[in-house]
């Protein structure tokens, strides 16, 4: 576990922005594949139809959110932390944040939860810019960061 105290810097970091969306070609790319060796399973080795059902339902929620195209973002500036996914948004002054916790998760994705004021806050997955930009835009402004790997 790291925990980083206040650096001092002469010039003011620049603003973190980053976006997100549920349409990009990854996402089209991996349902397409996905789809295709389905439809193979079933057209070459005869598969029964309630195995390719078992398979087909889990590429649901990617198609929807594909079709639906969500949009997330994040901002931090000098003075605010602002983020949106979907129907979910919020932001945070900083000076009432007292201290940001990004934990590694098995699968190695990285939550991020932020105490404030007695509260926790925990930031929807897909507007969490990359951990290491975080991080380093955090300290830039002298917010204490602590790391904790493998959480559950």
């Amino acid at each position: 576990m790291n925990t980083s105290g206040p650096q001092t810097g002469a010039d003011p970091p620049q603003p973190l922005e980053f976006r997100s969306s549920g349409r990009s070609l990854k996402a089209a790319l991996v349902l397409l594949v996905v789809w295709l060796v389905l439809v193979l399973l079933w057209a070459k080795l005869n598969a029964a139809p309630w195995i390719m059902v078992a398979l087909f339902l889990p590429t649901l929620p990617a198609a929807y959110e594909f079709a639906s195209a969500k949009q997330a973002w994040f901002e931090l500036t000098d003075k605010m932390m602002s983020w949106q996914s979907g129907r979910r948004s919020g932001d945070i002054a900083l000076n009432k944040i007292d201290h940001v916790r990004l934990e590694t998760r098995l699968d190695l994705s990285v939550r991020v939860k932020i105490q404030a004021q007695g509260k926790r806050i925990v930031l929807p997955q897909d507007c969490v810019p990359p951990h290491g930009q975080l991080e380093t835009a955090l300290r830039a402004r002298e917010i204490a960061v602590t790391r904790h790997h493998f959480g559950l």
